[in-house]
């Protein structure tokens, strides 16, 4: 069990993150407390400073991206996300390293479609993300959620083209699995995310690169909880 998981057992919450962040109905529709606001990071000397005005905003998941470190640097990072995250009670994410994920006590990792499978990835013991980027991908995904993006064309997907609305629109209609759209979404355009059909979004820059990360975090969760 991680340790956002006990922390949030003792609170009375589910044992299971995957089961506190996408509590659903039989129906599918979303209850209780459930991750909308997903934050995904690099690697940087502020670190700390930045995930806790991010969770005071509205943040409620927490991924670290990073793919320039060593694996002993990476490990140091993640160790710090997670102290930080653990305080807070809010679930970290790891991209692509299940290993890592498991050393630093994560409670995810995520993976994309060329990378390791995600049911070698759940032998690690943790949860599963997906990134998704046509519907085939979302009509097959076992993962415990997944992505769906680029909506917008961003420079953190280089050479990957933006899927639109259309998708966002498929996946409200067809998606299995709790699901967040992701890629180029701030202030100036989530709200037409979340009128195409989601209730989940995961940002990079929206937050990272905002001169008030709070403020930004903030105007983000208005939009999804209106």
């Amino acid at each position: 069990m991680s340790s956002v998981a006990r922390v949030l057992l003792v609170r009375g919450f589910p044992a299971s993150v995957s089961d506190l962040l996408f509590a659903r109905q039989s129906s599918g529709n979303v209850t209780g407390r459930s991750a909308r606001l997903y934050f995904i990071t690099r690697a940087r000397a502020d670190l700390s400073e930045l995930l806790q005005a991010a969770v005071r905003g509205g943040v409620d998941l927490v991924q670290v991206r990073e793919r320039e470190l060593s694996d002993r640097e990476l490990l140091r990072v993640l160790e710090e996300a997670r102290d930080v995250t653990a305080r807070l009670g809010i679930p970290l994410v790891v991209n692509d390293r299940p290993d890592l994920a498991v050393l630093c006590g994560a409670d995810f990792v995520h993976v994309g479609q060329e990378d390791l499978p995600v049911a070698a990835a759940r032998r690690f013991g943790v949860g599963v993300g997906l990134s998704t980027h046509a519907p085939r991908e979302i009509d097959t995904a076992e993962a415990d959620y997944i992505g769906v993006g680029p909506v917008f064309a961003t420079p953190t997907k280089e050479g990957r083209a933006a899927v639109g609305l259309d998708l966002v629109r498929y996946a409200a209609e067809r998606a299995r699995v709790p699901w967040f759209a992701i890629g180029g979404i701030d202030a100036s355009n989530v709200r037409d995310v979340v009128s195409a059909g989601a209730s989940r979004v995961a940002v990079v820059r929206a937050i990272g690169e905002a001169s008030d990360p709070e403020r930004a975090a903030a105007e983000l969760r208005e939009a999804l909880d209106q």
